[in-house]
């Protein structure tokens, strides 16, 4: 059972709620002395008091993403480079049903050599009848730090969020991929380092598994990203460093775009892993990228928005921002954006390719 998995909370509060059952039904039929009566009441005191709290860690742990995994709680998993990660090829990583019609696995990459897990949604015109041979594009949602691919689904309100805009005609179906930012739970801002491949696992491992396993456009024209804080600042810097992977990245609230010298202590390598570095070396690559914020946003503030686009003149990547009036640094205000950010990047990525049946209401 996942440490952020829906199963592993639901059973964490049956527990709690049968010890509490069980310490109302025994409290007066305990035999034995006195003493032994009062031991085994504050045994049954701090059984409710220890699974409440198990209930109350899980559900922070689920909202903020803390811990991603029992390895990551435990501090059992591999940190030691990209070497020490274990996990199945791409050519036998195998996709179990989740919640919301989502599909989840875990995949070592071929050429990162990180492992870590991959969710997959693909909308309700992918299986329709007579969509066989329709070739969808590619959504890839990143999420921030610290934040687990499933915080898309439990803070984000994907799949539900997309599917509303596409039945409204403000948006045209994906496939959503939501992967790992940091396999293993060490951050590098999406680069590559000599240590961790992060780059590499979310511009090739990634998207070849996707390719491999579904119907999707060929790159770069059906392929884009939408992230969030951290994940925002990828959503920038993957298009730049892999046109020919990435077409379009919408970027809400993206962390600071000349890098964190906490993530990257190298002046170089944080440098050229930056946005504001990559935009002027793009000469002519056919990519667009949205940035959005909010007025009220210390952490990205509508500033650095502007810079970017004065950066970006002349270099022939298309660039579209957004500064809302308000708006803290979360799921709230990003899930507002929504339909500025994905209605730009259907116009960006093209459309499904192939028979397309009737949306179903």
């Amino acid at each position: 059972m996942e440490l952020t998995s829906t199963s592993f909370l639901v059973t964490l509060i049956a527990v709690t709620a049968l010890a509490m059952l069980l310490a109302l039904l025994l409290w007066n039929r305990v035999p034995g002395p006195g003493v032994v009566r009062w031991v085994a009441r504050v045994l049954m005191i701090g059984v409710c008091q220890l699974t409440a709290i198990g209930v109350v860690a899980a559900w922070i742990n689920d909202g903020y993403g803390l811990y991603a995994s029992w390895d990551d709680l435990l501090g059992t998993g591999a940190d030691a480079g990209a070497s020490g990660m274990t996990g199945p090829p791409l050519g036998r990583a195998r996709f179990t049903p989740g919640e919301n019609g989502t599909r989840s696995t875990f995949f070592r990459g071929s050429h990162s050599k990180l492992a870590g897990q991959v969710i997959v949604w693909t909308p309700p015109e992918y299986d329709a009848p007579g969509a066989q041979q329709t070739r969808f594009p590619v959504l890839t949602l990143l999420h921030g730090y610290p934040g687990t691919p499933r915080s898309w689904i439990d803070l984000g309100s994907m799949p539900d969020a997309l599917q509303q805009l596409v039945r409204l005609g403000a948006a045209q179906p994906f496939i959503l991929v939501i992967p790992e930012l940091y396999p293993g739970g060490v951050n590098t801002d999406c680069s590559d380092t000599p240590q961790r491949k992060i780059a590499t696992w979310l511009a090739q491992d990634v998207p070849d598994l996707v390719r491999k396993n579904f119907r999707t456009l060929p790159e770069p024209r059906g392929w884009g990203l939408m992230g969030v804080s951290t994940g925002a600042f990828c959503a920038v810097k993957l298009p730049l460093q892999y046109p020919k992977v990435f077409r379009a990245g919408a970027a809400l609230d993206p962390d600071p775009l000349t890098g964190d010298p906490e993530v990257l202590p190298d002046p170089v390598l944080r440098e050229h892993n930056s946005p504001m570095w990559l935009i002027g070396q793009a000469k002519g690559e056919d990519v667009g990228l949205f940035l959005a914020t909010s007025a009220q946003d210390r952490d990205s503030p509508p500033k650095q928005l502007a810079a970017f686009t004065r950066a970006a003149q002349g270099s022939g990547v298309r660039v579209k921002t957004l500064v809302r009036p308000a708006g803290g640094h979360n799921f709230q205000t990003w899930t507002a954006m929504y339909p500025e950010a994905l209605g730009w990047l259907s116009t960006e990525l093209s459309p499904p390719s192939g028979p397309m049946p009737q949306s179903q209401p």
